[in-house]
């Protein structure tokens, strides 16, 4: 827990992608209510280190600083979250901070988590609207399928369950679980709908949701609480059905 008289900060540091990282210590006076950017934020503004040493300003990602954006997310004391909305006061000190160790580190704690956007891309995570022309409203989506739809729809792309993930790693190639669960918001989609077969059969390849192993650290970790498992079991059986449905057309 943060005292009344400072914040101690020991971050991993990494100029270039291809240099070898290390670790800098800072110190800051303690105010109510600063978060994990905030006091980013203080060492850009003065950028000396708990020794004394001038050096440089930590390189991060952030935008809008209300978990809305999902850019900020790092590993805070072991753990992948959101910088904006890391209490110092909830933290132990010193507060360790590292980039996710599953992406490709940029520098500092900014690292390339675009693999995300490939994946989607893979799966035809969208929906399939014409815009040369006005084609006039789309079906009505039922009261039910948006109370299932609105949770998952809360996915800010932060990368978070993905870190987390023992089976996300170059090895299996698995898209994640922030992937399966927009197959799944689209699949339910009125519109959506139309490329579900598209999709099933990506998820069907290399990487897809057979690769998970259902170890449920996503939703320890998703800051937006939604219910990726829940999503990974349902388009799992959707899956199957798909498989089974090919192979009797052949």
């Amino acid at each position: 827990m943060a005292n009344s008289k400072s914040v101690i900060l020991k971050i991993k540091r990494q100029p270039t992608p291809s240099s070898k990282s290390y670790w800098e210590e800072f110190e800051l006076a303690y105010k109510p209510n600063m978060n994990v950017i905030s006091c980013l934020m203080e060492i850009a503004a003065n950028p000396v280190t708990r020794e004394g040493k001038p050096t440089t300003p930590i390189t991060y990602d952030s935008n809008c600083l209300e978990e809305v954006c999902g850019s900020c997310a790092m590993l805070i004391n072991g753990r992948a979250r959101m910088a904006c909305s890391a209490l110092i006061d909830n933290l132990e000190q010193p507060v360790r901070l590292e980039p996710f160790s599953k992406f490709p580190v940029i520098r500092d704690l900014a690292t390339d988590r675009s693999v995300i956007f490939e994946n989607l891309k893979a799966v035809k995570a969208w929906l399939p609207v014409d815009g040369t022309y006005d084609l006039g409203p789309g079906p009505r989506m039922t009261p039910e399928h948006q109370e299932e739809a609105y949770p998952i729809s809360r996915c800010i792309s932060c990368t978070c369950c993905m870190e987390a993930c023992p089976q996300f790693n170059e090895e299996t190639g698995f898209v994640g679980a922030a992937t399966i669960a927009q197959v799944r918001l689209f699949n339910i989609h009125p519109t959506g709908k139309v490329l579900k077969r598209e999709r099933l059969a990506a998820l069907m390849g290399e990487g897809g949701i057979q690769e998970c192993g259902y170890a449920q650290n996503c939703i320890e970790v998703c800051p937006k609480d939604i219910p990726l498992t829940k999503a990974i079991s349902e388009i799992g059986g959707e899956v199957m059905v798909q498989a089974f449905t090919d192979l009797l057309r052949h």
